[in-house]
């Protein structure tokens, strides 16, 4: 592989020289203080092998950064995933007080979600590996993009996945020719999948293990490259702040790791806070009691279903208190609200777990945690279509109206609250 080395334990900084490890590290896992492990590279030859002026006329995808990733370039699966946009949100900044705010869109990707990213480079390594099934347990984003990603590489592909779930998610799933197998539960599924990877020798892509450590060691590297995008975006600053939302904290903390190497390269000056948005605030909980690990707190249902978790991992509280950033999380309603705002303000029609970034940036700016002068980039993870049922809540039903303009007037007054302006006359 492309300068691996190893993994390094990120709790205890053991070193591992192993090339699957998918269970995270086994000696604090013993000691009752799961973690997950990071890919280790030998730097002296990434600084040697990676430059910006490199950069220059490569295609405009995550692999333009091939040499700080782990496939070799002969293996890579790409279906053209990553350069996704940041744009500024001008008109939803002013409102929420945040003047440089930006959005790094990630629904442009493929499967229309980060999880993309992940998925190019955990199937690309499968490759590398000559894996014969890849597998995961999904019903959402990380499903779609492992069943897109072991299409394009030619492999095989089994989905636990739960008998009910959105319907664009099913079938952007089983539309790529995948195997999709319901469980009871979630953990469930998650046995099943280690039982297929301990037992058939199939490659797995995110996390299957209780307590949670995260996903493909491989694959959390690809989110190294949303950091590396934002960097080249902003002519090679880094953000004041990085908002995520967060579940298992697989690409915020593979962006965190990404804006370090760039800081240790010499190609940044800083890098910036981080902080975790959370529907039911786990490592809100964690940082607010001190904990060195994540605990579990109350489950409810929500409508940031990709995110909505009881637990998260030690990577993402690792992320918080190393970047000196923060967690919160954010309501239904508040969700709702920002999704509904990005695309009425600006445009941009995220899922409601994408808009969970935003309205967290809102709410810290609203404490001061956040100030008005910094510079605030948010991660909207997935595209609105994914689950549409949910925005349904908020859009009024359409009127039927006769085709004359006193109609038009009443529905539009009526049901939008909208008043035709006629023009002056001259």
């Amino acid at each position: 592989m492309n300068h691996v080395t190893g993994f390094a334990c990120l709790r205890c900084g053991r070193f591992y020289t192993e090339k699957k490890m998918f269970k995270g590290c086994p000696d604090c896992a013993k000691r009752g203080k799961p973690s997950n492990v990071s890919v280790q590279y030998d730097y002296d030859a990434l600084r040697k092998a990676f430059s910006v002026k490199k950069l220059k006329g490569r295609p405009a995808t995550m692999w333009r950064y091939r040499e700080l990733l782990p496939p070799d370039e002969d293996d890579i699966v790409t279906l053209g995933e990553g350069l996704t946009p940041l744009l500024p949100v001008q008109r939803l900044g002013a409102r929420v007080g945040l003047p440089r705010l930006y959005v790094k869109d990630e629904s442009r990707n493929a499967t229309w979600s980060f999880k993309d990213r992940m998925c190019s480079s955990a199937v690309s390594v499968a490759k590398e590996f000559g894996a014969s099934v890849i597998t995961t347990s999904s019903s959402g984003n990380a499903g779609a993009a492992t069943a897109a990603y072991a299409a394009r590489a030619g492999k095989e592909c089994v989905i636990f996945t739960l008998q009910r779930f959105p319907t664009a998610m099913k079938v952007g799933m089983a539309v790529y020719g995948t195997r999709l197998i319901a469980c009871p539960t979630l953990l469930d599924r998650w046995r099943m999948v280690e039982k297929c990877v301990d037992e058939y020798g199939w490659y797995p892509t995110a996390g299957f293990t209780w307590p949670l450590i995260g996903s493909n060691p491989y694959g959390i590297d690809g989110y190294k490259t949303v950091a590396y995008e934002i960097c080249e975006q902003m002519n090679w600053k880094a953000p004041d702040v990085v908002v995520v939302p967060v579940g298992a904290g697989d690409a915020f903390f593979g962006a965190w790791k990404g804006f370090n190497e760039l800081r240790d390269f010499g190609i940044i000056d800083s890098v910036p806070r981080m902080v975790a948005a959370e529907v039911l605030g786990p490592i809100e909980n964690a940082i607010r009691k001190g904990l060195d690990y994540v605990e579990e707190v109350p489950y409810r249902q929500s409508v940031g279903i990709s995110v909505g978790m009881y637990i998260s991992t030690y990577q993402a509280l690792k992320t918080v208190v190393d970047s000196r950033g923060a967690a919160r999380s954010a309501s239904d309603d508040e969700m709702l609200g920002m999704q509904h705002a990005l695309a009425a303000s600006e445009g941009i029609y995220v899922e409601c777990s994408s808009a969970l970034s935003v309205a967290v940036a809102a709410k810290l700016t609203a404490e001061g945690v956040i100030r008005e002068n910094e510079t605030v980039v948010c991660f909207l993870t997935s595209s609105g279509l994914k689950d549409p049922d949910t925005s349904l809540r908020y859009l009024p039903d359409i009127p039927l109206i006769e085709p004359n303009l006193d109609a038009l007037r009443d529905a539009l007054e009526k049901t939008y609250g909208t008043q035709i302006k006629t023009p002056a006359r001259v």
